[in-house]
């Protein structure tokens, strides 16, 4: 059977960034959310226990790992290691979207955003 789930029918997720999340899948294997950056917002910088990836939709902005930061775009996947900090920020006008990836799903209890 197929499954599938439209970003409208997503349920939004109450995280501490404060921003649009919603949760597209979720298995014990894997985790994944959309965000959507609205011009000036951004995450707060966080460490999550699972390695994660980023991977951008539509627009541009600035993703900063560790002590390292970089201007990203459509279309770019970005890699970031378990424990390490990390944020992403919307210095554009324009919507900035993407998707997190982590795997293993975090433990509810280890669980950031």
């Amino acid at each position: 059977m197929i499954k599938s789930i439209s970003l409208d029918q997503a349920p939004e997720v109450k995280t501490p960034h404060g921003v649009s999340v919603r949760k597209l899948h979720e298995t014990e294997h894997a985790q994944v959310m959309h965000i959507n950056l609205l011009p000036g917002e951004e995450l707060k910088r966080h460490i999550t226990p699972v390695e994660v990836f980023f991977y951008i939709l539509e627009g541009e902005g600035i993703v900063e790992i560790g002590e390292e930061w970089a201007k990203v775009s459509k279309d770019m996947l970005i890699e970031s290691p378990a424990n390490i900090p990390h944020r992403l920020i919307n210095d554009s006008k324009l919507a900035f979207r993407f998707l997190v990836v982590k795997t293993p799903r975090p433990t509810k209890a280890s669980q950031v955003l």
